[in-house]
């Protein structure tokens, strides 16, 4: 839900297991910079310590993977421990803040003549205007400057003010993979996401670059590859709301610790109007020679033939969800994302099963949008039970199962990298998640058994209410193209 509409959503679950199973989706959240409440209990506050049953030290075990945490020891802390942990959730770099409630807190009573004021986010950071200065001067005399936008412009809503900076001087753009939908594919200056499963030209154009443009991006290993090896002409200006993203992985020549809009305020106004012909001739020609292959894409029961067809049957409201795999780097490539918050997906942490509780988080959010969840056999398995959800709610949620009978990135890297070893990547037996699907009451469509699959996908993904969409295809399609991990992504 957060993903969907930006505001923090709230999660609860009870102590020991129920807490435990809250890890992976709090160590997501605070990867993709996702604002989130977590609410959970715990034993009495006497028996924390004597290993009781269903015990867990919630408060440690919750340190990495959140921005704050909280045992409450005290009912009179409570409402300002509540006020707080939103404050902070939304506050900054978003992220998930961690409240345990032991069971004699829950139990205690507390009178209160009011409540506690809404809480509001803390202000943006102070920064050095001389800095955006500088920035400014660094951009108007760059000869082949790229911008590199990251989720963190959409946390910061300035979406509008970013594309503005890349049309007034003529910026090609580049995006990670928590910023698609930021601009459309359409746009001219548009390069798609960089890194390891980017389009050859976009990864050779950052070469060629002469100044990155950060703005609310970190440098993931999976967007920048061997990172000494990484724009290796390039000066760096990189502006981040986290102060320790910064310097991190690259040292940047300029770096401004603030709010990604309120630099774009300052700096907008600094920015010369620039054609950039020379630089954007020789882009362009870059997009022409390297285009981003997607092969059978004619073809609907193929990776890429599915994803375009799915999106054939929907407009521009629809919200895209994925699970991770191939399928995922299939719909980032070939899904034309044209809006902010458009794409939800794992992408710091890379959770399999993320798919179908994002779907149905956003159909709650966003009821009246159509919600498509593309998802593999290997990542529906992770969370299946959640079809339960969808069909108790009815929710408008599309689940297009691609199945290939395998984990298929870890069998595309075993086939390509271990001499084609294959080990607990590929399914030998056929599970039927069609019947599983009407098990929990859900509609379904099997394209494989389809006279006119584009027809059946277009008349599944236009009835309303929940529906499993399958579709088998070959274990041997890959996602092109592919740098190995570790290795230089211009090579």
């Amino acid at each position: 839900m957060a993903r969907a509409n930006g505001q923090p959503a709230v999660c609860i679950a009870s102590s020991g297991p129920g807490a435990t199973n809250l890890v992976t989706a709090i160590a997501d959240a605070k990867l993709d910079s996702i604002p989130l409440v977590c609410i959970t209990g715990q034993v009495s506050s006497a028996m924390i310590g004597t290993d009781a049953f269903q015990e867990v030290d919630t408060y440690g075990m919750s340190i990495p993977i959140t921005k704050h945490n909280y045992l409450v020891r005290d009912i009179a802390q409570l409402p300002e421990i509540i006020c707080d942990a939103f404050r902070l959730a939304m506050s900054g770099r978003p992220g998930p803040v961690w409240v345990d409630v032991p069971k004699d807190i829950q139990q205690a009573t507390i009178t209160l003549d009011k409540l506690p004021p809404i809480p509001q986010k803390d202000a943006a950071p102070a920064f050095n205007t001389d800095l955006v200065i500088q920035a400014a001067q660094m951009i108007n005399q760059a000869k082949n400057p790229v911008l590199y936008l990251g989720g963190g412009i959409i946390s910061s809503e300035a979406c509008k003010e970013a594309i503005e900076l890349a049309e007034k001087n003529s910026l090609p753009t580049t995006m990670t993979l928590m910023g698609l939908g930021l601009m459309p594919p359409t746009h001219p200056l548009y390069l798609g996401m960089l890194g390891m499963h980017a389009a050859r030209s976009t990864n050779f154009i950052l070469e060629e670059a002469d100044l990155l443009i950060v703005l609310g991006a970190r440098f993931d290993d999976r967007a920048i590859g061997k990172a000494e090896k990484f724009c290796p002409n390039a000066k760096i200006i990189h502006v981040d709301i986290d102060r320790a993203e910064i310097s991190k992985i690259k040292r940047p020549d300029i770096a401004i610790h603030a709010d990604a809009k309120a630099v774009l305020s300052l700096l907008l106004p600094l920015i010369n109007i620039n054609q950039r012909n020379e630089w954007i001739d020789r882009v362009n020609t870059l997009k022409q020679e390297y285009p981003l292959e997607m092969k059978n894409s004619h073809n609907i029961l193929s990776g890429y033939g599915i994803v375009l067809a799915a999106a054939n049957c929907v407009d521009d409201e629809a919200i895209i969800t994925t699970d991770v795999g191939q399928h995922q780097m299939w719909v980032a490539q070939a899904y034309p994302l044209n809006r902010p918050r458009q794409w939800l997906t794992s992408g710091g942490l890379g959770t399999m099963g993320f798919g179908l509780p994002a779907a149905i988080g956003a159909a709650l959010a966003e009821p009246n949008k159509k919600i498509l969840c593309f998802s593999g056999d290997g990542s529906i398995m992770m969370n299946i039970q959640e079809l339960a959800t969808a069909a108790e709610h009815q929710l408008d949620v599309k689940i297009i199962l691609i199945n290939n009978q395998a984990l298929g990135l870890v069998h595309q890297q075993q086939t390509l990298f271990f001499d084609e070893r294959i080990y607990a990547a590929a399914y030998p037996y056929q599970t039927d998640f069609i019947r599983i699907a009407q098990g929990f009451g859900l509609d379904t469509c099997d394209l494989n058994q389809e006279a006119d699959p584009q027809a059946a996908l277009q008349a599944a993904i236009a009835k309303p209410g929940p529906c499993l969409i399958h579709a088998m295809i070959d274990i041997n399609e890959k996602v092109f193209p592919m740098v190995p991990p570790g290795r230089q992504i211009s090579r």
